[in-house]
């Protein structure tokens, strides 16, 4: 068996709008979630207006900012790479 074959590459291919929060956050989203989130973390709107929090840790794994540039197109800043722990990951998911 060819495992290489196997393989699918995949991307993160939306964008959001986030800020990062500096205080504790508690609300409910479109979906009747409750969403709770701590300084540091994220909150993430994604383009259809929905609200959720992601954590820090994770946000960053994931996400990397957009700045615009002198012809109006968005360039990726450069920043460096930091990974989620397992337990953001759970905490993240829960």
């Amino acid at each position: 068996m060819n495992l290489e074959s196997q393989w699918t590459v995949y991307r993160t291919r939306f964008l959001v709008r986030a800020r990062q929060l500096t205080e504790p956050l508690v609300f409910t989203d479109a979906l009747g979630r409750e969403q709770s989130g701590r300084p540091g973390d994220y909150l993430v709107e994604s383009s259809g207006g929905i609200r959720r929090i992601t954590t820090q840790a994770l946000f960053e794994d994931i996400y990397v900012p957009l700045a615009p540039t002198q012809h109006g197109a968005p360039a990726v800043l450069a920043r460096p790479v930091a990974r989620a722990s397992p337990e953001d990951r759970t905490r993240a998911t829960a």
